[in-house]
């Protein structure tokens, strides 16, 4: 039975995945879904996608049946939120956040994550991407394959169904579970029952066109459901004979009557009365006409028969019957067709049947009144749509649009007609007359009316007749007579009284078809002047027998109808009430609360006030009849009062009052009671008076919670009290909104104290990680205070430079590709904490670093005055102080500068300038000072002293010997371990040679043949250096000169400068300082520079040295080291 799948099972499956990717909605297959459980297969051979063998397995736990079916129930939760995931992934309108699970969810954790195979179904579905705090599409996919999730959804909902009925007991083949879960022993509801006989033929496999066996298969009727305690199973079969008031076929099962059978029409006549209008009835399903077991599969229109899956697979395959046209039969929509319990509710969008104090569904967390999603997703400013309707003649179902009917054209308010019973005995005779020798007469099944040959289509709705009788070729040809053939008379034999009878039917068939297309006229007559057909149908039963225009009569006498029919309702109300007063009342009727066997006017009070509203509505449900219409006036307002009852409005007379202000509208009757209620409230919305602050320390912890969900909007009820336990910690230092907004982050309590203890490094206070503010480029973090505070000193007082982060003091600022990004972000930052004046100086100070890169800018050397000069000429005059200089030396313009280069003029200035000459060679090296080598600015320094230099107006730092970098951090020299301060120098830089003695400097001169003085100039002071250096005194940096005492022979400088005076030679003439280097420098300077050489074995340490000294001079001098100008 388990090993092969019927194709049909199949075709079900397709169609529900097609209808699931189209709309997303669970609801629209409920019918599928439960085919598709029910469905005698293996859960290998149901299941494709999901391992649904496996999970169950691996789900259960425990050993008694209790256990067993918790750990059901545990897997049931998690699959109807696998399902949920997979139709907001299939639904037209996805969620915002489709594309992720957070494994945070207390839902997902609960349920999903508790379960064994729950991930597994999330990666069936496209959630393939791990993430740290879930799981996620892949970022290269844009839209979920909705075919595959509908696929997977479909098992998902399957096997959701399975478990559920499985729980229940109301499986209706548990034994598929036996082997699987041998601990869950369902209660034996079958009895052994013998084999039940059909003619209905198997073919074996292989014989489909051979010779088929002709004995009867024995067929096994399939197993009941257990009963469940507390639910009611509808019969499987219908009752014998028809409804219990006309006879036809039944549709409805009434217990409380003693189960008699109803059809749709009598049913809602017999229970309109009060004392019957709570009862439950069950609805009757349509069995197969074989077996008379199993529910109705398929209909086939030329055999008339209508047959559950198995025998209609095996009824057709009989050759005779391969050909029938069979059409398949949708399961329709169950309708509750009694009264809910009021012990539980069931959820419209999961169907879970919930506890009656539950306000969310335990499975999918929606409002108990919530309807399902494709409802939801209407527009609600748009009506209700005009429910269906079914026509009384031809029972098709109609939109409700429609006012005639689609197959008949009947009216939708016209009744059935009466049919005379006519026996089968008895055909249908023509009348006597001319038209004798024609055929038999033939009545339309749709609308009932009879028609006579040659006419195949019905007169009245124009529909084909059905009976192949009528409609075959042959009869079609005898209609059809020969003028060469003559038949002969024909009288025929009509019994007594059958001539009165067709009489009868003739006139009622006329009568019939010209109340049909008066009433259509009517109506459509009533449409132009935008009257409904109800109302214009309950004019004609009132004016019935008149001429009166049933739209003038609406304009004309309605009013006053309505106003009567109020009236008579008011008086019977006052009778009734009037009565209850006088009268005695059982104490126990009334302490039993039930108003199921009370009077309409219960509880309406003395003074009843109706509307014409309501009246209007009462007389079109009665069909026209007043006193029906007064019966129905009162028990609709008799519900509603007991709606508004129900929701907390006890006094009668507010209850009415509202009714007959809202025209008989229970939403806007509730919405002017409540309208008092929220009096306060709104007084206080629209009051000036401050909002009162939230105190954590209340006793009352849920109107706090309340209070928090609607000022702060914070996700759920849980992140409420999470924020007042955070608040209610006795070392607590936490405001409210700091908390809030931690809150909105996080969940976890941990990670939020983290959030909420953060110290500032500069002021050491605590504050929330939200008031806390950091750089791009480094991790440190300071409150805004301290942020604001820092920045604005630095932008005021410091240079553009100096604006760094005040913990680490990052970034490098020597790095170029770096510093332009970091003041970019930086300028976002401080665009919200600074005041404008002080946002307005940094933008300024960061235009002149901007115009300092420019080869074009230069600084003036007389007033430190920086600008563009685009000209060719030497001589620039500064706009400022508006005094000359050279372009190139930077120097003071004089007159003999002009024409010659800045090195003749240097030159000549040696010779001839008295004053220079007096300075001697402090004059030579303040010609060759510093000059920054990012901004060219030219100081008139000597370079003696610390090597590490810091330009006072772009703020670079650099040696003063060799121009290279000073790093404040680490640099990104290859295998360059240092990460404070430091540079990288030549071997010829002063950074080294200034450790040599003069005599050895002298040396490497004179090997050259480089001239050097030792000798002090006629004139110059000798006593004292007179050389310019930059001091640090009291915090501030002078120039002043050096003052130290001169050396013989050191040409009238003290040895600092001297030195510094031979290696300017040195550098001006590009001299390797190598040569002169000893066994141990020569080592020392070939690991500091990376050259690397191994000395042979029995290699002289001259021989080695050599080689090694070859080596080290590849290695090229300073690049940047200045040169003698």
């Amino acid at each position: 039975m388990m090993s092969t799948q019927p194709v049909p099972f199949e075709e079900v499956r397709r169609r529900a995945e097609s209808l699931l990717s189209y709309s997303g909605s669970a609801q629209a297959l409920k019918a599928d879904v439960q085919f598709m459980a029910n469905v005698p297969l293996s859960l290998s051979d149901k299941f494709h996608h999901i391992t649904a063998q496996t999970m169950v397995t691996q789900n259960i736990a425990g050993h008694s049946r209790e256990e067993v079916l918790e750990s059901l129930g545990r897997l049931f939760k998690a699959l109807s939120i696998l399902e949920k995931y997979g139709c907001n992934l299939t639904s037209p309108s996805r969620p915002r956040y489709w594309r992720s699970v957070k494994h945070n969810n207390p839902v997902f954790r609960a349920t999903v994550d508790a379960i064994k195979g729950g991930r597994s179904v999330l990666f069936l579905y496209g959630y393939t991407n791990q993430q740290p705090d879930g799981l996620s599409f892949p970022d290269d996919v844009t839209d979920p394959d909705v075919g595959k999730v509908a696929a997977v959804t479909i098992e998902v909902m399957t096997l959701r169904m399975e478990l559920d009925m499985l729980i229940k007991g109301t499986h209706a083949h548990p034994e598929i579970y036996s082997n699987i879960i041998p601990s869950l022993s369902l209660p034996k509801t079958n009895q052994e029952k013998p084999e039940l006989m059909s003619d209905a033929v198997v073919i074996p496999p292989g014989e489909e066109h051979g010779d088929r066996g002709k004995d009867l298969q024995p067929l096994s009727p399939p197993p009941k459901p257990a009963a469940s305690p507390g639910l009611r199973h509808a019969p499987t079969t219908p009752t014998d004979g028809g409804c219990n008031l006309c006879g036809a076929t039944p549709s409805l099962l009434c217990p409380p009557c003693g189960s008699l059978p109803f059809c749709q029409s009598c049913d809602l006549i017999y229970h309109r009365h009060p004392s019957r209008a709570n009862h439950r009835r069950d609805r009757i399903q349509e069995t197969c006409t074989i077996c008379g077991m199993s529910q109705v599969y398929a209909s086939s229109s030329t055999c008339s028969q209508r047959l559950c899956l198995e025998c209609d697979r095996l009824y057709h395959s009989h050759p005779d019957r391969e050909g029938h046209n069979r059409t398949l039969v949708t399961p329709a929509k169950l309708t509750r067709a009694f009264s809910l319990s009021l012990s539980s509710w069931e959820c419209a969008q999961c169907t879970t049947v919930n506890e009656v104090k539950a306000v969310l569904c335990v499975t999918c967390e929606r409002p108990r009144l919530a309807i399902a999603s494709l409802i939801d997703q209407e527009d609600p400013g748009q009506p209700p749509p005009n429910p269906e309707w079914q026509c009384k003649s031809c029972t098709v179902v109609n939109q409700g649009s429609s006012i005639l009917c689609e197959v008949c054209e009947r009216p939708r308010l016209a009744t059935r007609p009466s049919i005379t019973p006519v026996l089968n005995s008895t055909p249908v005779l023509p009348m006597p007359g001319p038209t004798a020798d024609k055929e038999t007469e033939w009545m339309c099944q749709f609308c009932t009316y009879v028609n006579s040959p040659p006419a195949v289509v019905c007169e009245v709705c124009n529909l084909p007749c059905k009976d192949p009788a009528v409609t075959s070729p042959k009869s079609l040809l005898l209609q059809s007579p020969v003028k060469d053939f003559v038949p002969l008379p024909v009288t025929p034999q009509v019994p007594p009284g059958i001539s009165s009878r067709v009489n009868i039917d003739i006139k009622r068939q006329n009568l019939m078809r010209d109340e049909g297309l008066k009433l259509v006229h009517h109506i459509r007559k009533g449409e132009k002047k935008g009257v409904g057909p109800e109302e214009v149908y309950a004019a004609l039963c009132v004016s019935r027998g008149s001429n009166v225009n049933p739209c003038d009569w609406l304009k004309s006498e309605l009013p006053h109808l309505l106003d009567e029919i109020c009236a008579m309702a008011a008086s019977a109300a006052l009778q009734n009430f009037k009565a209850r007063v006088s009268g005695p009342q059982d104490n126990t009727e009334r302490d039993r609360g039930s108003t199921e066997q009370q009077s309409p006017s219960v509880l309406l009070g003395e003074g009843v006030q109706l509307s014409r509203v309501e009246a209007k509505h009462a007389w079109l449900a009665a069909g026209g009849d007043t006193e029906r219409a007064v019966r129905q006036l009162l028990r609709d307002r008799q519900a509603k009062m007991r709606e508004l009852r129900s929701l907390g409005f006890r006094e009668a007379s507010q209850c009415e009052e509202a009714l007959r202000l809202s025209g008989g509208e229970v939403r806007g009757a509730l919405s002017l009671l409540q309208r008092p209620l929220l009096e306060p409230f709104h007084q206080r919305i629209w009051s000036d008076q401050p909002e009162a602050p939230i105190d954590a320390k209340n006793p009352d912890k849920q109107r706090m919670c309340r209070r928090l969900l609607a000022l702060y909007e914070l996700p759920s009820w849980g992140r409420c009290e999470l924020a007042l336990s955070l608040l209610q910690e006795p070392d607590a230092q936490y405001s409210l909104e700091d908390v809030i907004q931690a809150v909105r982050e996080s969940q976890d309590r941990e990670f939020l104290r983290r959030l909420l203890n953060n110290e500032c490094p500069c002021c050491l206070s605590i504050f929330p990680h939200s008031k806390m503010q950091s750089l791009t480029s480094c991790q440190c973090s300071v409150c805004h205070e301290c942020f604001t505070q820092h920045f604005t000193i630095a932008v005021r007082d410091k240079h553009i430079r100096d604006m760094v982060c005040p913990v680490c003091a990052g970034p490098d600022i020597n790095d170029p590709e770096h510093l332009d990004s970091y003041f970019f972000t930086l300028d976002i930052q401080l665009r919200d904490c600074l005041d404008r004046e002080v946002y307005e100086l940094f933008h300024k100070k960061l235009m002149e670093h901007a115009l300092m890169k420019d080869p074009m800018f230069l600084w003036c050397c007389h007033c430190t005055f920086g600008f563009i000069y685009d000209g060719n000429q030497f001589k620039v005059t500064c706009p400022t102080c508006m005094k000359s200089f050279c372009n190139q030396c930077k120097k003071p313009w004089e007159a003999q500068h002009q024409d010659v280069s800045c090195e003749q003029f240097q030159l000549w200035k040696r010779e001839n300038d008295p004053d220079y000459q007096r300075q001697g060679l402090a004059g030579f090296l303040r010609d060759n000072g510093i000059t920054c080598p990012h901004c060219r600015f030219q100081y008139a320094l000597t370079k003696g002293g610390c090597m590490h230099f810091s330009c006072t107006q772009c703020r670079y730092q650099f040696c003063s010997g060799c121009n290279n970098p000073f790093h404040t951090t680490a640099c990104k020299t290859v295998q360059c371990k240092i990460t404070g301060l430091h540079a990288h120098h030549p071997r010829d830089c002063l950074f080294y040679l200034r450790d040599w003695e003069p005599a050895r400097l002298q040396a490497l001169l004179q090997r050259n043949a480089v001239e050097f003085n030792t000798d002090p100039p006629n004139g110059t002071q000798t006593d004292a250096c007179g050389v310019m250096e930059q001091k640090d005194e009291g915090g501030q940096q002078i120039d002043s000169p050096c003052g130290v005492q001169t050396q013989p022979v050191q040409a009238g400088l003290c040895n600092k400068h001297y030195r510094e005076y031979l290696v300017s030679l040195i550098n001006g003439h590009t001299l390797d300082p190598a040569i002169l280097y000893d066994q141990q420098e020569v080592t020392v300077a070939c690991k500091r520079y990376q050259v690397e050489e191994q000395q042979g074995e029995g290699e002289d340490d001259r021989v080695y040295k050599a080689r090694l000294l070859k080596k080290l001079m590849e290695v090229p001098l300073g690049e940047k080291v200045p040169r003698m100008r």
